[in-house]
């Protein structure tokens, strides 16, 4: 009987401890400090509205007053830092041969006219910017503006590089870098801690893990920003006569889990900014506003400062 009075209490008192510091997370740690807080983010710079990862793409975002610039990067043969998101060029320009075998003065120029991934049958037809960026012109033409990095390959080389130039062009307070691998991410905080992280997608499991066991109000966390697809809108991508029954309940589970405004809460109070992908419609932009993220990312930037402004939505404070 005393046992079971024993382990009633303290059940009871890990659970009521768990809630209030869910609720209240700076009780127990210090609240994280950005510099920048991002609500309109650009999917590699626009990908709907200017081809993806281009200077035209950027600066279009940029003119329109983005938050920040979503870009991925690769290294080349000869090491130079650029902006592009496949590893492969044959998607893009045609050419069957990958970035880091290819000299920078010797990238192909992009197709005039690419897919937009993330929405269903739609194609953007760029003009006459469609060359491969570097990193540092990125950096130069826009000194101000957070930039998001997609460091797209497992290379120490490359690494270092984007550290050096983020230190180079004083951007560590400006930058935040990652990766879905773990492996990527750990690798990025080692070369330079002071660059904000993003969450890997091991990292994400872990927490929800600890959300969902009550574990997540105790842990520390390294991470500065939760960035994460919402999977509902997978299924607007496909075709829905090829979406599967197993397939539709995989979503609608993953969706459940991930989309927890109380998670977003939560690390919002302790500093954490959450990001959302890749949405394209207003009813995918109100949801995830509503669910308490920080930002959403698009690739329609024009579409995406329409909504806010017209819905009245500002940064939190």
């Amino acid at each position: 009987m005393c046992t079971a009075v024993y382990v009633l209490s303290a059940v009871t008192g890990y659970v009521l401890t768990s809630a209030l510091l869910l609720k209240r997370p700076t009780l127990w740690h210090r609240r994280k400090q950005a510099k920048f807080l991002s609500r309109h983010i650009s999917h590699r710079g626009g990908a709907g509205e200017n081809l993806e990862n281009t200077m035209a793409a950027f600066k279009h975002a940029v003119d329109l007053g983005t938050d920040m610039l979503e870009l991925d990067c690769h290294l080349t043969k000869d090491e130079q830092v650029v902006v592009s998101h496949d590893a492969n060029l044959k998607r893009s320009t045609g050419i069957n041969a990958y970035i880091s075998d290819v000299a920078y003065a010797e990238l192909p120029p992009y197709f005039c006219k690419l897919d937009v991934t993330f929405q269903r049958e739609c194609y953007c037809e760029g003009g006459v910017d469609n060359c491969i960026p570097l990193l540092k012109d990125v950096f130069m033409a826009f000194p101000n503006t957070p930039v998001n990095i997609d460091i797209k390959a497992n290379n120490d080389t490359l690494i270092r590089k984007v550290s050096e130039l983020v230190i180079k062009f004083d951007r560590e307070h400006l930058t935040v870098w990652g990766n879905a691998s773990n492996h990527i991410v750990n690798k990025c905080y080692k070369e330079n801690p002071c660059i904000p992280l993003l969450f890997s997608v091991t990292r994400v499991l872990q927490l929800l893990g600890l959300f969902y066991t009550g574990l997540l109000p105790f842990v520390p966390l390294k991470e500065q920003f939760l960035e994460i697809p919402m999977p509902s809108i997978l299924t607007k991508l496909k075709d829905p006569k090829t979406i599967t029954k197993s397939q539709k309940v995989f979503t609608w589970l993953a969706d459940t889990l991930l989309m927890r405004k109380t998670l977003f809460d939560h690390l919002t109070a302790r500093g954490i900014q959450v990001y959302i992908w890749v949405l394209n419609d207003e009813e995918d932009f109100q949801r995830a506003f509503d669910l308490g993220a920080t930002g959403v990312m698009t690739d329609f930037p024009t579409k995406l400062k329409d909504f806010i402004v017209r819905n009245g939505i500002t940064k939190p404070q």
